[in-house]
């Protein structure tokens, strides 16, 4: 997969970006990441990227032109646009495995008061938020949602069948897990998942996922 990132703070990248499970799946192969600099693509001397809304109002707005200029230079035939912005449909675990089939992602970060709207309607395909709350800029948005595409494609965890039985996989938390010592301080692990019988330790972690997803998360049961 190939994806690239239009930011104004490049730097943000890279210390989470190369480490861990990302730096594996980019040394592998697998990831093909860019990050790019809104302000290469502009042109006055004080590399001009935002300015007052039309209407009034606080703040400032990211400007058409540069973006234009940089997603069009960058986009390719296969790429999906996708802007990160307080504004968009929630990101989640169906949307992170639907993006993980796609061949090449194009991320445009938000700042100051937002974009303005004419790059929602002429170059995006999608509008995404991490969550209901307000970020400095979408560059820590962008990062979520690489690591969470990232991990689903073939081959970049060591065990595909891991990301399969996470929490939201199947629209629920994942239910407890334990490692040895089966007792520590006077807490066993239940006995059900040292019995060696995987038809009841199934049904338990069923019965454990659906309960703790009930008390933690019912909205993701409606």
């Amino acid at each position: 997969m190939k994806i690239d990132v239009l930011t104004l703070f490049p730097a943000m990248f890279a210390g989470p970006l190369d480490e861990s499970i990302i730096k594996r799946a980019r040394q592998k192969g697998l990831l093909d990441l860019n990050i790019h600099q809104l302000r290469d693509w502009t042109h006055d001397r004080h590399k001009t990227v935002d300015d007052k809304p039309f209407g009034g109002g606080p703040g400032m707005l990211m400007k058409v032109e540069p973006l234009f200029e940089a997603i069009e230079s960058l986009k390719r035939a296969e790429s999906k646009v996708i802007l990160l912005s307080p504004s968009g449909r929630q990101f989640n675990q169906r949307i992170a495995q639907d993006l993980a089939e796609q061949q090449d992602l194009l991320l445009v970060t938000g700042h100051y008061e937002g974009f303005d709207e004419r790059i929602r309607e002429a170059l995006a395909d999608d509008d995404l938020s991490i969550g209901d709350y307000v970020l400095t800029n979408g560059a820590l948005p962008a990062m979520v949602v690489i690591d969470a595409v990232a991990r689903l494609l073939p081959g970049v965890l060591g065990d595909d069948e891991s990301s399969r039985d996470e929490s939201f996989s199947h629209g629920l938390l994942e239910y407890p897990q334990y490692t040895r010592p089966a007792e520590f301080r006077g807490m066993k692990v239940p006995d059900v998942l040292l019995s060696g019988n995987h038809a009841a330790i199934e049904k338990w972690r069923r019965a454990q996922a659906q309960l703790r997803t009930e008390n933690r998360r019912p909205d993701l049961l409606k």
